[in-house]
């Protein structure tokens, strides 16, 4: 069951990156990212990892397809699949699923590109933009690890 959170403002999406961060921290996650460009996934991304203390400048890995953040609390893997054909694809697809195991993060942007091929236990998340500030956000769990995360985050209140 999906579980969707409005956020109205930025300071909103900080707050919810802040807990799914407090979540994460000791099991780690493999989180799909899905939007429209300019939704949020890469703000989001940032937040989160903030609040993981990662110490290297978070930015959008679109033209390297990963970026490697080892400095916080667990080590992050984000990847961005847009510009990946059809063989770029292919050829990730097994490290993917590495990166689906242990405690670490990984965050996949455009995860729409991977062809269905992403690990069986994963968080999906859809950032609908609303408008200027506000997104929603819809997260749907495939696993046991994932689905324990979304329920710890559906018990908790970014509202001010």
């Amino acid at each position: 069951m999906p579980f969707k959170v409005l956020c109205n403002n930025l300071s909103d999406t900080e707050k919810l990156a802040e807990k799914f961060a407090d979540i994460i921290k000791d099991k780690g996650a493999f989180i799909c990212l899905y939007g429209c460009v300019g939704a949020g996934k890469t703000a989001f991304s940032k937040f989160i990892c903030k609040y993981l203390d990662v110490k290297e400048k978070v930015t959008s890995p679109s033209f390297v397809i990963l970026n490697e953040y080892k400095s916080g609390i667990i080590p992050v893997y984000h990847f961005d699949l847009y510009r990946l054909e059809n063989e770029g694809i292919s050829t990730i697809t097994s490290e993917l699923e590495e990166y689906s195991e242990g405690k670490m993060l990984t965050l996949v942007e455009w995860a729409e590109f991977s062809q269905n091929s992403l690990p069986f236990d994963r968080i999906e998340l859809t950032i609908n933009y609303i408008d200027e500030t506000k997104r929603e956000f819809e997260f749907s769990a495939f696993g046991n690890k994932s689905n324990s995360i979304i329920r710890e985050l559906d018990n908790v209140n970014i509202s001010t």
